[in-house]
């Protein structure tokens, strides 16, 4: 296994009636989520998509879109009734 090995975790986290889960094992660190989203979104020590500390709310439409934009499908984004958002 490569250093990433302790990346191949899921992390999540709500946004209103959203769910985001970062698949981080599949994060290739494009930095197009931060790009749109960045009050939610940073690279951490290990160069991979993680949430902020305390990230406020945001858009609903931007952080669907922030994560839709994922080039590897590494952002899920579920509402609160479990349907699935993106990837699309």
């Amino acid at each position: 296994m490569d250093e990433r090995a302790n990346a191949d975790e899921l992390m999540e986290q709500k946004f209103g009636d959203l769910t985001v889960q970062i698949n981080r094992g599949q994060c290739i660190a494009s930095s197009n989520c931060i790009k749109l989203a960045p009050e939610v979104f940073e690279l951490d020590e290990e160069k991979i998509v993680s949430f902020k500390q305390d990230a406020p709310e945001i858009e609903r439409e931007r952080l669907i879109e922030a994560c839709d934009i994922c080039p590897v499908d590494a952002l899920v984004v579920t509402d609160s009734c479990g349907n699935k958002l993106v990837p699309r």
